[in-house]
This record gives C-alpha cells, sequence and structure tokens, in this order.
C-alpha cells in the first residue's frame, strides 16, 4: 500500500502543477480555460485518494519518518476545501449589488468572464500552493 501512496503522490504533485500552470497562464491572459477544469478536478481527486491512503497507512500501523509528513499530507486537503469556499464567493464579489439580469447581454457577459477569470486565480493559486506542499511532503517521507 505505501507503494500505492507514493505513485498517488507523484500523481497529485504532477496534476497540481499542470493545473496550476495551466490555470496561471490562463488568468494572466484574461482567457477562460476549459483544459484548467479538467486538470484542477483530477488534481483535488488526488487530493482526497492521497489523504485516505495515508489514513489507511496510519491506521494500519505504519508510522512516517518525520512528524510533519503528517501535517504536509493533511493540508491540501484542507487548502483545497478552503479554496472551494474562496471560489465559490468569487461571484458574489465581482457582482455586487448589481442587478445581473437588467445589463445588456455585452456587459452580462464581460462580468460573468471576470467571474471566470477570479476563480481560476483563486483555483490556481491553490494548486501552486498544494504542490508546494506536497513537494515537501514527498521531501519528508522515507523515499529520499
Amino acid at each position: 500500500m505505501a507503494e500505492v501512496h507514493l505513485i498517488v503522490g507523484v500523481t497529485l504533485i504532477l496534476f497540481n502543477l499542470a493545473a496550476g500552470a495551466v490555470g496561471g497562464v490562463a488568468w494572466f491572459r484574461h482567457r477562460p480555460s476549459v483544459p484548467f477544469w479538467y486538470l484542477l478536478r483530477v488534481a483535488q481527486v488526488t487530493v482526497f485518494v492521497q489523504a485516505m491512503l495515508g489514513g489507511l497507512l496510519v491506521f494500519t500501523g505504519h508510522e512516517a519518518p518525520d512528524d510533519l509528513h503528517y501535517l504536509y499530507g493533511i493540508l491540501p486537503l484542507v487548502i483545497s476545501f478552503l479554496a472551494e469556499g474562496a471560489r465559490a464567493g468569487a461571484a458574489e464579489r465581482e457582482l455586487g449589488d448589481l442587478d445581473f439580469e437588467s445589463l445588456p447581454a455585452d456587459e452580462q457577459q464581460s462580468i460573468a468572464l471576470g467571474i471566470v477569470r477570479r476563480e481560476m486565480g483563486i483555483m490556481a493559486v491553490s494548486c501552486g500552493v498544494i504542490f508546494s506542499i506536497a513537494l515537501r511532503a514527498a521531501g519528508t517521507s522515507s523515499i529520499f
């Protein structure tokens, strides 16, 4: 099971790096990115699976060589949930008190793109943070 934990950990690192990079570039270019959202969801699934595998390893008596590994193992899951919460409020922050339905179509589209851009920015940053923490978790594991 430790080997599966290692494989999922590498997958977690790669998908969070890819999602963060694709989302960051799309955010910088002010363009929505469909591939980003797919990469993000796969990255989030790997975070969840990795946390569950880590929990199973702990419950079956395996111990990490460094106690920080446990913290670095659970932080990506916490960050993922916090980022989703922040993303959920992005539309509200972008709209404020505007009556969206009464706006002209081109202005509605502009606001909608602004919401998507804000959401991509939030989630891309979270992927970058998770990538960094996952690298640190790998550094505290027994593979190095």
